[in-house]
């Protein structure tokens, strides 16, 4: 094997890696596939087989071990919750007695029946009252 078909098959591997680059989108195929452009261009300025595979391992390690928790880092979203998560812990206006068997209050600009969550207590109206939790489409509060 000739240095011009060292570096083709290492064009050879780099495409190749980067098929499940495309298909699973895990960017680790991608720092290998780069590893082994390296070690083509290697390859292509004569140097020899070993040089060749340390240009890939040392590439490939380097760009997973730096990259990746770089990336890793970035890729984090805080965590926003939505639907009724999202009510939990908000305050609601008590619009009608709420006790332990029911009652109503206005929460993010919406009238929810409500429900006392210590049954023994009550909320009269115009007081301002917790979301505990959400129970179907009554909320629980304190």
């Amino acid at each position: 094997m000739n240095a011009i078909d060292a570096w083709v098959w290492w064009l050879v591997v780099a495409v190749a890696l980067g098929i499940p680059l495309v298909v699973t989108a895990m960017p680790e195929f991608g720092m290998l596939a780069v590893g082994a452009v390296v070690a083509a261009g290697a390859a292509g300025l004569g140097f020899g087989i070993v040089v060749q595979v340390l240009a890939f391992v040392i590439v490939s390690v380097a760009l997973i071990a730096v990259v990746r928790p770089i990336a890793a880092r970035h890729s984090r979203r805080p965590h926003l919750p939505t639907g009724i998560d999202a009510l939990k812990g908000r305050q609601a206006v008590v619009l009608e007695r709420v006790d332990g068997t029911g009652g109503r209050v206005k929460l993010a600009g919406e009238i929810w029946s409500a429900r006392a969550l210590d049954t023994a207590r009550a909320y009269d109206v115009g007081q301002e009252v917790d979301v505990v939790d959400i129970d179907g489409a009554t909320a629980l509060v304190i």
